[in-house]
């Protein structure tokens, strides 16, 4: 069963079209990587699947419920953590997790187990009573993780959630994240990291100038290019990375945008 439905998702800045007719499928329990370079549309086509900007035209499905006719019922079983996560820093990290609870209805008799095992899951145990405002960025990403999970959400969609992270904190939240494809919750996740996205992504979606481009398991994207190639064999194509696949669907503009990003 499908878990999130995109069909002709569209959204038009004026004369400029952010998103163009994006007809996309998650299954329920899939870690799927939406990937693209800088502009390519990535935040914004998340941004309507969870209901933060409304489509020009076409709808976004969660979990049954169309985003803007059911708004309630698609936002109860979504978490969401964007790529700079706004917390209010005069709260410490276990006051921030109730006041994420209360605002999911969280009973009193569930909340307090459930903020213990997040704050011990991100190794955050020691820094539960301190505020936010002293939080690294690392720390910050870790806390608002917690904070879209405290109500055990059916789909989440994380912008870029390995940014601000040290290799441990990174390595901590692909296990997270591959804890949560395994209980069946579905995983949206957008990335410039392509290396975790090709260890970790059940499927990729490249999209480039609001387009979804190329779609599949990374060895179906391969073996598509291969098809298209005139002279490699398959030897070769099987041997390019994600970041290689990466490069030549998006372009020679994207690569400069690519290699700055790295540097």
């Amino acid at each position: 069963m499908d878990a999130i439905i995109c069909q002709n998702l569209t959204k038009r800045f004026g004369d400029f079209t952010a998103v163009d007719n994006l007809h996309l499928s998650v299954a329920e329990g899939e870690l799927f990587g939406f990937l693209g370079p800088n502009g390519a549309g990535k935040t914004t086509t998340i941004k309507m699947m969870t209901g933060l900007l409304f489509p020009t035209s076409g709808t976004a499905t969660l979990g049954g419920y169309d985003i803007q006719a059911q708004t309630l019922e698609a936002k109860g079983i979504l978490g969401y953590v964007p790529d700079n996560p706004f917390l209010y820093e005069k709260l410490t990290g276990a006051e921030y997790l109730h006041f994420m609870a209360d605002l999911y209805s969280i009973g009193l008799k569930d909340r307090g187990r459930r903020i213990s095992d997040l704050l011990s899951l991100f190794e955050l145990q020691s820094k539960g009573g301190d505020m936010i405002q002293g939080y690294s960025r690392g720390m910050r990403q870790k806390i608002s993780l917690a904070g879209a999970l405290i109500h055990s959400p059916k789909i989440i969609f994380l912008d870029e959630p390995t940014v601000g992270l040290d290799p441990k904190g990174a390595r901590t939240m692909v296990e997270v994240l591959r804890e949560l494809t395994a209980r069946g919750t579905t995983v949206f996740v957008s990335t410039h990291i392509l290396g975790i996205a090709e260890r970790i992504c059940d499927r990729v979606g490249i999209v480039n100038g609001g387009k979804l481009i190329a779609l599949g398991t990374v060895e179906e994207i391969k073996s598509s290019l291969q098809q298209e190639a005139t002279g490699d064999s398959d030897e070769i194509v099987g041997q390019k990375s994600l970041e290689d696949i990466f490069l030549e669907l998006t372009g020679d503009y994207e690569q400069r945008d690519l290699a700055e990003y790295l540097d």
